[in-house]
């Protein structure tokens, strides 16, 4: 039996640059020409995340036309390591000059809800009590970090969406290609894989598949 599922959510994010990063380009980045169903739900437990919910993201509309921009910037190639006293940033074997495809003047709507995780959930813990304080959290601002658009060094400006909202494309069904939907965890000892599916954007909006439908698609584990 599905478990209960909240109410559904429209939340709005814009941002100047954003940067949905293509997993198959890897020397170079690459955006997506529209938020991936990973970067939504990052975005949303950017407001609230607590290990009894769990986020399920069903649609993400375009509201402003993709545009593009590149740039060019100077990336580390490896991190700091705790006890590693040598490492230097900004020297010439650790720096590299990378270029970056990313998407402008960004402005998303993103419709979801969240279910509560059994196994996690306390005997105080129901549907309400997180639908009210993701209300009350978005409304004020807070967040545990800082909401951002694909990369972290791309800030996002949150806010709940308002009705009259209409997406800018008006192509009745646009394909995308594959795109990535998430990480599959699997269980303790199991190793974490890549889920994608096959992307379509309707009259502007992304409908982004329910997780059992990826998950099968994807082939279930062994």
């Amino acid at each position: 039996m599905k478990p209960a599922a909240s109410r559904r959510f429209c939340v709005r994010a814009s941002g100047p640059v954003a940067c949905f990063t293509r997993p198959e380009m890897k020397a170079e980045r690459v955006s997506y020409e529209v938020m991936t169903p990973s970067a939504a739900r990052g975005l949303l437990e950017a407001i609230l995340w607590k290990p009894a919910i769990r986020w399920h993201v069903h649609e993400i509309a375009a509201l402003a036309p993709v545009q593009w921009t590149s740039f060019r910037r100077n990336e580390v190639n490896s991190r700091a390591v705790v006890g590693k006293f040598d490492y230097a940033a900004d020297a010439d074997k650790e720096r590299a000059q990378r270029n970056t495809v990313a998407l402008r003047d960004v402005d998303y709507v993103i419709t979801a809800s969240f279910t509560l995780v059994p196994e996690k959930t306390g005997p105080e813990d129901n549907l309400r009590k997180f639908e009210e304080m993701f209300e009350r959290r978005l409304e004020k601002g807070q967040c545990f970090h800082a909401p951002y658009l694909g990369c972290r060094e791309f800030a996002a400006r949150v806010e709940a969406a308002t009705e009259g909202l209409r997406p800018h494309e008006s192509i009745e069904r646009r394909p995308l290609g594959l795109m990535f939907y998430d990480f599959d965890f699997g269980g303790p000892g199991e190793e974490v894989r890549p889920l994608f599916f096959e992307a379509f954007l309707e009259r502007g909006v992304l409908r982004v598949p329910p997780w059992e439908q990826v998950i099968e698609r994807n082939g279930r584990r062994p």
